[in-house]
């Protein structure tokens, strides 16, 4: 019920585009931008190409991110995310976290998702062709970002139930909690610094954790 409601409040945020032309992808835009195509075949045969443009990093704070949603190159419709962007056959669902898209993708009708292309040219492009030129790097580097979001977990945890514990509503209820592992300033900041690296290398994969990539956020 709430998925559906949710659903429908954002296809009700969708406006029209206004048929301005999409411009390439620049690689001074990798921090901040993405950018994902999809080809599509109607019934009549005609192949026509959409484009997901999304600068996520502009005006992120505020919650203004928009997604602009092009047809053969030509801006078709916007829409705050997460977005929802109703097309023949099906919608385009695209949704971001604190560290990049955790989700492009297109859903038929019968419920049949298909993500998106990345463009080469972006961060997103480039993490897929790593990953098929050099299949077990990539498996490496994958793996590792999960161990450094699981390692991160294991440590904060025991942190925020020993602060958790300090208040003495909560002590009365549950004694104090002191965390086995004391780590110093310097390696919560390494920590910090880690799992930031490790969410933003899941996200251009499209991968997203509510636990892991949830918490490090």
């Amino acid at each position: 019920m709430i998925k559906e409601w949710r659903h429908r409040r954002a296809v009700q945020r969708v406006m029209p585009g206004d048929g301005r032309e999409l411009k390439r992808f620049r690689w001074w835009q990798l921090p901040f931008r993405a950018l994902f195509h999809l080809r599509s075949a109607g019934d009549d045969g005609r192949k026509t190409l959409y484009a997901v443009d999304v600068r996520h990093w502009q005006n992120q704070s505020s919650g203004n991110v928009k997604a602009h949603l092009y047809l053969d190159g030509r801006l078709h419709a916007v829409s705050k995310l997460p977005a929802v962007f109703p097309v023949p056959g099906g919608t385009f669902e695209v949704k971001m976290s604190g560290f990049g898209l955790k989700r492009c993708h297109y859903v038929t009708d019968e419920g049949r998702e298909f993500q998106l292309v990345p463009d080469p040219d972006s961060a997103e492009g480039r993490r897929a062709r790593l990953d098929r030129e050099h299949p077990a790097l990539s498996r490496t580097i994958g793996l590792l970002s999960l161990c450094v979001l699981v390692a991160a977990l294991a440590v904060l945890v025991p942190q925020l139930a020993e602060q958790l514990t300090k208040s003495e509503s909560i002590a009365q209820h549950t004694g104090n909690f002191t965390s086995p592992i004391d780590v110093p300033t310097w390696g919560n900041i390494a920590i910090g610094v880690a799992t930031l690296a490790a969410s933003t290398e899941r996200a251009l994969r499209l991968r997203h954790s509510h636990l892991l990539d949830g918490a490090a956020g």
